[in-house]
Formats: C-alpha cells, structure tokens, sequence
C-alpha cells in the first residue's frame, strides 16, 4: 500500500510536510526543510521494527494521548475522574486552508474528547504556529493531566541544543549540551517564564557548526505563565521536542462541552546556523510588533539608579533638564512616586501620586517635564500589594494565600491574584484613571515578587480546589489588561519587565513595545546579556540602559564608549546619575545619542548578523537595510589587547556578512573605502587601545 499524500504547508523559505500514519491513527512530520524537501523520502523514515516499544513509540509524532505512546512520554495525559489515565484517539478528518493553515482532528470516543492540532503559517516569515484544542464531546467530565502544546521532530542522530539560561542579573546567557540520548528539560513554576531559563530552544546536529550554514530548528512558546520545554533523544535516531503550559494545581477540569485551547508553539527554521535563526525570529517579532514598530523607539531617560525611591520634584526636574540637554526624548520616574511609598515596605496598590513629593502638583509637574520636550512615563508594578498598602487593608482576600498558613513575603510584597474579575477591575480602572488624568505616553509594566501560597479560599467547593487552574486565569488577567491598553492607548508605550529579564516571551512581546533583559547594567555582563536575548528576540524590543554600575560577574572597567555603543544595539535609554557626570561626559553623551538618532531605524528595523560573541576579543553586531545600502556595526573589544605600539601587533578585524562583494562601502566616519569582499573576507580593522574599546561604524553602498 502507497503511504497517504502529506499535507504541505509553506512558509516563505520552508515546508513543513505532516502525514497520517499507516495505521491512521496519529499525524507524523513527514518533512521539515528548505522548499523541496517533501520531493523524496522522508528524513524522518523508519524501519518499523520495534522490539519492547509499540510503533507510537517510536514514530515522529506530531501529537500523541499517552494511551497510544505508553513508554517514551505523551503530550497529552487525559482521564475521567476516578478512572485510568489515558486517551485513544482515531483519525476525524482534516481541514487545509490552501498552504497556510492545517487543522487535523482526532477523536476519542470512549473518552469524549477531540483533539485538533491546529497549524498556521505566519506570512513574511519562516515560522509555522502550532496549538492544540481540546474539546469535551461526551457526558463526563474530562481531567487534563499534561497538554503539550505540540511536540517537534528533528532528523538528528546526536543533537546540539542551545538554550537561554542564568539567574536574576544574569539572564539570556547563551548555553549548549550536546544530547545523544536522554532527556533535557526546562521549566518555570513560578508564575512568569523567570530568570533561570526562557522558554526558547535551538536544536543542530552536533556534527555541524553552531554557525555558518547549518541546518538550525527553533521553537519558542508564547505563555508568560508555568511552563516546560523537554527534548527526548529517542529511539531510531531522532530528536524529538514537547513545549506546553504546566498547570500549577496537577491537573485542569474539561466539563462537557467545554474546550482548551493550548499557547502557540512557534516553530522557526534556517539553514544558516544560529545566527540566521536570529533573523528568523526577528522578522517574525516585527510582524508580531504591528504598526507599533513604525513609531521609532524614543531615547528615554529613567531616574531610578540617580534617585531610587527618593523621589522629590525638584531633583527629577533637575534630571529632566540635563536629560533633555543631552537629547533624550522622553522622562520616566521609576519606584517611589506613589502614596506610601519611602521604601520597598509600603504603597504599592495605593496608585496615586505622593502630593508631598509634588508639593505643585503631579499635573504641574508633568507640564514642567513636557516643557523640557520630553515626553512622560511611569513605573508601575499593577500585579503587588504591600501588606502595609490601604488596598490590601481593604482586600486582603484578592492576594493569593491558603488559609491558615503563613504569606511569604518577597520583596516585602504579596501578589494580587490577577485572575480574579474583580482585581483585573480595579488594575483596569487604576490605569485609565493613571492615563486619563495625567498625560502620560509610556509605562514601565514591572513584577517584582512570584506566588508563593497559590491558592484562591472560599472560590470553589472544596473538591475542586485542586483542580482550580490559578495559572492560566492569571495570564489571561494579565493580557486582558495589556490588550486593553493596546486598544484605548495606541499613543502609550508600554515597557515590560519582571524583575529584569523574568517575563519575555511572544504573548508578552506581542503586546508590549519593548522589554527589559535584565536588572543587571554593568557593561562585559550586559553585553553577554544581550547577546543571548538577540539569539531569540529583535533589537527594537531590547531596553538597553547607559549607566555608571559595575559589572557583578565581569567587574572589568569599560568607557563611557563601551556603555554606549552596548546600548545602541537595542532601545537606547540612560539611567546614571547624570547630575554628576562632568561636562566631558556630557558631551560625549550628546555626540552618542545623536549618531543613535540616526542609526536606529537600520537597528530596529534591519537584518542582524551576530559577529563572533563576548567570549572573543572582539565581539559585533552587523545590522543592515534590506536593499543593503546602509550597514551599522557595534563593535566592542572583548579580550586583551595586541601589545601595540611595543610589540608588533596587529588590529583586530570583524569579518561582515552578506554584503555584495563587488560593491564600495564607505565609512562616513573616517572616509575609508572598503570592497564588500574586503568586508567579508578580511574584516573592519579595530586597534583596540584602553581609551579605545568600542565603536560604531556606519557603511553606505556607493
């Protein structure tokens, strides 16, 4: 018998090519690649011999109930209350929207539940989105134990992982194992995607280079709650990747007639390596971006680290006058200007401003910041209470708590629970009632504390406590909350962050303008820092502050240079204390922020080559228009220097990437002229000096 013709499904560069078993009972990858894969066998053939596994076992699966995969691990752990764990699903039908869009179904009868896997390709892009809806068609209730959200096949006999991974100040730190069999996985409990891990993976054959042109599959899942990523090297010599949800209570309740549907599992490929998947996700986070994207990302100055809760009107405006001297484009003030607010120990959830620290009036003063030409933000952080707050006074029921037990505090601070109709009310009247009263065009959405005693008393009978499911309740809160803002305040930017780089993923991205990676400024870790985030996220999401703080990992001095060009490459902000920088500084501050001014639509809205990394002497960032006529290179000295002028060293050379070979490139900096081939092959020449560590150079096609 024939096998059954794939469905095909492309994407601007790619196919993605699903199949039906022979049995007919699950979808199969069939092939994952460059346009022209499907034109042959399948990488993913296999033998059929199984010996102690069942063939569900070992196929390439796209999805699969634990009843039918018994040993190496189901997406999907269904049962009915009181019964066996399980599902059996058959083959219901398929729905292919021309080469766009795929949606397989798959029933199980005895169970009362369907599974459709749900496909679509993002134009523009090379990424396919992946989700599962899961629908309770019979009398009884269904428990869900596990729902992946999809599960990805990857022809590898020894794979090479790369994953984002750290702590608090040091987040997106770029890590690879090599996995020839067994289990990798990473997960997050603690309410948001954290700082330890982001919910991203790469996978290579460990065979090829990480860079250059090599065969790279990617995912990423879109869900600012818990969640797990695992890849199994499995049996028969592939690699094979789940990525869902992780319900906080075990397990989640499905009532007949009710349906989930699962966070979306983008899945990127590139031929060229790490560095092309990069590009993949970046222009993939432009289209998710909008028409939001074509406002450019203004030079913000924010007054935390010159004044932190010490807020007082006249030493912010004092900071506004300098900040607007030096060419920033918009003022915010950080903690502190809230009621109640002296320290980490009280205010958060009373949101109005302290009339003592505005003795002329909040209004007043914001006039007095928009004289300057600046545009106006605010910190808030809408999820925490303080215990000493009159909200949590008045509501000490809307924080999550578990009856008769102690609330930790971290921070000094308790978490509202956001999944509440009446919390998500009350944040959603703060902040009109913030933005409509006060002229306000940015808000640094902040999250400073996870739940700790997740629970909800007095909000379901007893039986079901266990079965509340808190997490995704909370997420939707939260992106109600960020839907709103996108919808009634287009003019406001909205800056995410959680502790640093603790909420970044798409469902966040997509409705945000730009995030904060990491808590941690001082200049060698910010830089490894951004490295990593650049490998899944696009520079015009990346707020990136200039600021006087050490390093904490790398405690080696950089120049004011250094801060600077490292900034340059995301969202540029400032955060020193700019009152006691000397007027040198100052203008060397101006001379930056302008060159910004006029590199930053080719940074935010170009292609990205990631040009060796920070464990290198030297480390760059190419970032170029799409018709190539302009290049921008950040470049920074990462090791020792060459010993010049005592011994006879030589300059230190980034070599470019995808330039056109016979054309001219002019450096409008120095007037040197390059060849696009002496560009790529030989490099831009840096002599590194201690005064001397990092540049900007902009390339024009003549």
């Amino acid at each position: 018998m024939s096998p059954p013709d794939p469905w095909i499904l492309r994407t601007e560069h790619t196919t993605y090519a699903v199949v039906l078993d022979q049995s007919g009972r699950w979808a199969e990858l069939f092939a994952w690649g460059p346009h022209g894969i499907e034109a042959g066998p399948s990488p993913m053939y296999w033998s059929r011999r199984t010996h102690f596994l069942t063939p569900a076992d070992a196929a390439p699966a796209e999805y699969l109930p634990q009843g039918l995969r018994a040993f190496t691990g189901g997406d999907l752990i269904a049962h009915h209350p009181g019964d066996t764990r399980g599902s059996w699903c058959e083959f219901g039908g398929a729905d292919l929207e021309r080469d766009r869009a795929l949606q397989l179904h798959f029933d199980d009868e005895l169970l009362g539940l369907r599974t459709t896997l749900h496909y679509r390709v993002v134009a523009g892009t090379d990424v396919i989105q992946r989700w599962i809806e899961l629908s309770c068609t019979g009398s009884r209730e269904v428990r869900l134990e596990r729902f992946d959200s999809a599960a990805v096949n990857v022809p590898v006999s020894q794979a090479r992982l790369t994953y984002l991974a750290g702590q608090w100040s040091q987040e997106f730190q770029l890590t690879q194992v090599e996995l020839a069999r067994g289990r990798f996985e990473m997960t997050s409990t603690q309410g948001v995607p954290g700082h330890a891990y982001a919910p991203w993976l790469a996978v290579q054959d460990a065979a090829l280079p990480a860079h250059g042109p090599t065969a790279t599959y990617g995912i990423a899942l879109a869900w600012p709650g818990n969640w797990r990523i695992s890849a199994d090297a499995e049996p028969g010599g592939a690699l094979r990747v789940r990525a869902g949800r992780l319900p906080h209570e075990g397990a989640v309740r499905l009532v007949p007639g009710a349906s989930l549907t699962t966070p979306v599992l983008a899945c990127a490929f590139s031929p060229d390596g790490l560095d092309g998947l990069a590009r993949v996700w970046h222009r993939y986070e432009r289209i998710l971006a909008g028409e939001r994207l074509l406002h450019p990302r203004k030079v913000l100055y924010n007054s935390w680290e010159a004044t932190g809760f010490d807020v007082q009107a006249a030493s912010q405006l004092e900071l506004a006058r300098i900040a607007a001297e030096l060419g920033a484009e918009l003022f915010v003030v950080d903690d502190g200007w809230f009621l109640g607010r002296h320290d980490d120990t009280g205010g958060l959830g009373d949101w109005y401003p302290d009339p003592e620290k505005f003795p002329a009036g909040f209004d007043h003063f914001i006039d007095e910041v928009r004289s300057l030409g600046l545009d106006f933000g605010l910190w808030v952080e809408p999820e925490a209470v303080s215990p000493a707050s009159r909200l949590y006074a008045e509501h000490p029921d809307w924080v999550y708590r578990i009856d008769g037990r102690p609330a930790t505090l971290v921070r000094n601070q308790l978490l509202l629970d956001l999944g509440r109709a009446d919390v998500q009310e009350f944040v959603l009247a703060t902040l009109d009632r913030l933005l409509h009263s006060h002229d306000i065009s940015y808000l640094k959405w902040d999250m400073n504390r996870p739940p700790t005693e997740r629970g909800r008393p007095g909000q379901a009978p007893p039986e079901d406590v266990e079965y509340q499911d808190l997490d995704a309740a909370h997420v939707a809160g939260y992106l109600r909350v960020l839907d709103h803002l996108r919808t009634v305040y287009p003019h406001v930017t909205v800056e995410g962050c959680a502790g640093g780089g603790g909420r970044v993923e798409h469902a966040t991205l997509a409705r945000t303008d730009v995030a904060w990676p990491s808590d941690n400024t001082g200049p060698m870790d910010r830089l490894r820092i951004q490295y990593g985030y650049l490998h899944a996220h696009a520079a015009h999401t990346m707020s990136s502050w200039v600021t006087d703080a050490p390093g904490l990992f790398d405690p080696r001095p950089r120049s004011l240079a250094f801060r600077f060009v490292t900034s340059i490459a995301g969202v540029l902000g400032i955060g020193a204390d700019i009152r006691a920088w000397t007027k040198q500084q100052r203008d060397e501050a101006t001379g930056w922020i302008a060159r910004y001014k006029q590199v930053r639509d080719i940074v935010h809205h170009g292609e990205v080559h990631l040009l060796n990394s920070p464990a290198d002497p030297t480390c760059g960032l190419q970032f170029h228009t799409s018709a190539g006529d302009r290049v921008v290179v950040t470049a920074w000295s990462t090791g020792v220097l060459d010993g010049a002028p005592l011994v006879p060293g030589r300059p230190a050379r980034l070599r470019l990437r995808d330039l056109d070979p016979s054309a001219t490139y002019l450096d409008q900096e120095s007037g040197t002229r390059f060849s696009g081939a002496h560009l790529m092959h030989a490099g831009l020449p840096y002599a590194w000096t201690a005064d001397r560590d990092a540049e900007l150079t902009v390339l024009v096609r003549t």
